[in-house]
């Protein structure tokens, strides 16, 4: 099966030419949107495609309020601001993330703590993270989440939608409810991923998105704050907009802010890609069908999305059965020009967050031991007609 992989990848996409990982595709009005801006030269944080943007987000989410920002880590260190996360706070999430979960964390002088996924997901396990909060957390006299041992505040809980694979969110959001704990989606990989019939980032407080380039949706770098509550939605597009109050020509602010508004060139591209999403969506679905036939019965596992969900399939995934093997697919892959990547570090083994609390890890380490991300790039022949989209 191995020697069949490159050989199988460069057919679907039609090339003998290195094949990245992730590209963005442009196959609508992106050119002629972002020209627009040029010609209006409102090309910064004022203009109307940014919130043209926003309502296209709130449009296909659901979602209350979205805001833009220049990128999915400012957006997640609003949200958390916003959440009231302090110094010396805890805020719960998962190590096998990708590292700007736990930055933004720390941007706020809080510490993550860890709490193991789930093998259906690969994010978030609830059955971890009620665990977790049983062992070494109470709620003091007035209500608040503490943790047993050095009496720290525990503050938030952040999912990850690992891959574009939804968490199980309602469990999550009972023990977060139970606990006093404010939920925060890290949907940063997951635009076009339901929970059951529940956008990924609508059903927390917030939701963060990314429009890196690597993404389903680009904006060549942005993000985007997904608010449950439209008065948050304002508050945080004031604080992301420097906490300038509307004047004829002073320049007042009442309060310290952000500069992290998405530009409006940015916006423009955004605004285009967002009119392709669903193609992109059955292209991908079409991708991960072929990569699930292909794989079918061989000593590779097929990353499937949740029971309870269905994901948008960012970056497809296999697992191997051993590390030694994952580690022969990844060589074997890129000496031919295929890239393919292992899952992220986990986050307890980079040397800022080795000391930070964390229950056990055990699937974490199971997977990032045997997990290898395969190019999941629209293949332009999907996006003409070239493949269907049946559901797995």
């Amino acid at each position: 099966m191995l020697d069949r992989l490159v050989p199988f990848i460069q057919d679907v996409y039609r090339t003998l030419e290195p094949i990245p990982l992730h590209a963005p595709r442009f196959v609508g009005n992106e050119k002629r949107y972002v020209l627009d801006t040029l010609d209006s030269t409102f090309v910064s944080s004022v203009g109307a495609y940014v919130s043209k943007f926003e309502t296209h987000i709130e449009s296909f989410t659901g979602c209350g309020k979205a805001v833009a920002a220049v990128n999915g880590t400012a957006a997640l260190h609003i949200a958390l601001y916003m959440a009231g996360i302090e110094q010396d706070d805890l805020v719960i999430t998962q190590a096998l993330t990708f590292v700007a979960t736990c930055n933004a964390i720390r941007y706020l002088g809080a510490d993550p703590a860890f709490v193991d996924v789930s093998m259906e997901s690969l994010g978030l396990c609830p059955d971890a993270l009620r665990n977790f909060l049983e062992e070494n957390a109470y709620l003091d006299d007035q209500g608040v989440c503490r943790h047993k041992l050095n009496l720290r505040r525990i503050k938030a809980v952040v999912p990850m939608h690992t891959f574009g694979h939804p968490v199980q969110l309602r469990e999550i959001l009972d023990i977060c409810n139970l606990w006093q704990l404010t939920l925060i989606e890290d949907a940063a990989e997951s635009l076009g991923s339901f929970y059951r019939d529940a956008h990924t980032g609508t059903l927390g407080r917030f939701g963060v998105l990314s429009f890196n380039g690597n993404k389903i949706v680009t904006t060549g770098g942005g993000g985007m704050v997904m608010c449950s509550r439209r008065e948050d939605g304002e508050r945080v597009k004031h604080l992301s907009t420097t906490a300038k109050l509307s004047h004829a020509y002073e320049y007042i602010h009442d309060e310290v802010g952000f500069n992290y508004r998405l530009p409006n060139i940015n916006a423009a591209l955004g605004c285009a890609q967002m009119e392709s999403i669903s193609e992109f969506l059955k292209a991908k679905r079409a991708l991960a069908n072929a990569y699930k036939a292909f794989l079918y019965a061989s000593d590779f596992q097929f990353v499937c999305e949740p029971s309870y969900a269905k994901s948008n399939y960012w970056l497809n995934a296999m697992l191997c059965v051993d590390k030694k093997g994952r580690d022969r697919v990844l060589d074997l892959t890129n000496a031919q020009g295929v890239m393919t990547r292992p899952a992220w570090q986990l986050m307890h083994r980079l040397p800022m967050y080795q000391d930070c609390l964390r229950g056990d890890l055990e699937n974490s380490e199971w997977i990032e031991a045997r997990l290898v991300n395969l190019p999941s790039s629209p293949p332009p022949s999907f996006l003409t007609g070239g493949a269907t989209a049946e559901s797995l």
